[in-house]
């Protein structure tokens, strides 16, 4: 008997998970390593302006893009490249933007993280916190009045965002419209230096989706299987006719702000806590645990994931810088992203 079980094949949903699971892995270990990368080509003052890495939160970041179709609408925020690595955008494309190449998403116009493809329903961002929920509503509302069905909207902010009035008029009208709104709170501790307890006196900021009476998910942000489940449930729920859900993800941010914030306001006791867990490690201890991947396989994948970066940075440095009389001064960065003509772009 005891041989028969050892003999079973896997069932069909433990298959799914570790094919899932892998996956995210993959995205969140191509997003740690490209934000070391960018980190590394800013000290060497290779990089004009911010960089941004979302250290800490690349389990979330990773189960929002799994969990999301190529159709639905996807607006990250500034520590989300796991995420728009699984929604599919191209290291080359990452590297493009924060080097100001010419071929990259935005021309060379706008660096590091405000970049996407808002024609393939990937979105720049807009800085301002909560400021990309209004323009994922008006997404899904378009969608709406097209009669295409069976899209989600999801956008990624931070606990700071929650204290916005930005957040509270759209979070209000996706639940007054019934819009397959999806918001991924990353609880991260810190609005950049303002700690959570200056921030908002609930226990936790998934009581705030009683108010606007929008369903609630908490979850782990440590975590990637949990995360994984958490955040395609809440997709699953949008997607099936339940309205906007609000998932809240608490972590802590294992980084600055930017890369010029050394972060010496964060509380050590919080960076020994649970919230202070590097997520990635936690996820490769759940495969190796799983046996879904061992000690060879993480170093294997490292070194080539180290080699497609480098290949990636080698060849963008060689492309062109954009050239201001090529460029059509578009309102939006580059016409491509348009719907318009050539005959149209000067009018």
């Amino acid at each position: 008997m005891l041989q028969t079980v050892l003999d079973a094949k896997p069932s069909e949903e433990t298959i799914a998970a570790r094919d899932t699971t892998l996956a995210a892995y993959h995205f969140m270990l191509r997003a740690r390593q490209l934000d070391d990368k960018f980190a590394a080509l800013y000290r060497a003052g290779k990089i004009h302006g911010g960089v941004f890495l979302g250290r800490g939160q690349e389990a979330l970041s990773a189960a929002v893009g799994v969990s999301l179709k190529k159709t639905d609408v996807f607006a990250p925020l500034i520590r989300d490249a796991a995420g728009r690595l699984a929604f599919g955008e191209t290291i080359e494309d990452a590297v493009r933007n924060y080097l100001g190449s010419a071929l990259g998403p935005m021309r060379g116009r706008d660096g590091n993280v405000h970049r996407g493809k808002p024609l393939e329903g990937y979105f720049p961002m807009i800085s301002h916190l909560g400021a990309m929920i209004s323009v994922v509503n008006g997404a899904l509302f378009a969608r709406r009045m097209k009669g295409i069905t069976g899209t989600v909207g999801a956008t990624c902010l931070g606990d700071g965002a929650t204290s916005t009035g930005a957040f509270h008029e759209a979070l209000n009208q996706a639940a007054v419209e019934q819009l397959p709104l999806v918001l991924i709170l990353a609880d991260n501790q810190y609005a950049y230096s303002t700690p959570t307890s200056r921030q908002f006196v609930c226990a936790d900021l998934a009581d705030k989706a009683a108010g606007y009476g929008v369903a609630a998910h908490s979850v782990d942000g440590t975590d990637l299987a949990a995360c994984l489940k958490t955040v395609g449930a809440a997709v699953g729920g949008a997607r099936a006719g339940e309205g906007p859900q609000l998932v809240v993800a608490k972590l802590l941010r294992l980084c600055g702000h930017g890369e010029h914030d050394d972060s010496n306001y964060v509380d050590p006791k919080l960076k020994n806590s649970p919230l202070g867990r590097d997520c990635l490690k936690v996820a490769e201890e759940l495969l190796v645990r799983e046996k879904w991947a061992d000690a060879a396989d993480l170093a294997r994948w490292r070194h080539e994931i180290t080699g497609e970066i480098e290949e990636a940075v080698a060849r963008v440095r060689r492309e062109p810088a954009p050239d201001p009389y090529d460029e059509k001064w578009l309102a939006i960065s580059s016409q491509h992203l348009t719907d318009l003509h050539d005959d149209d772009a000067g009018s």
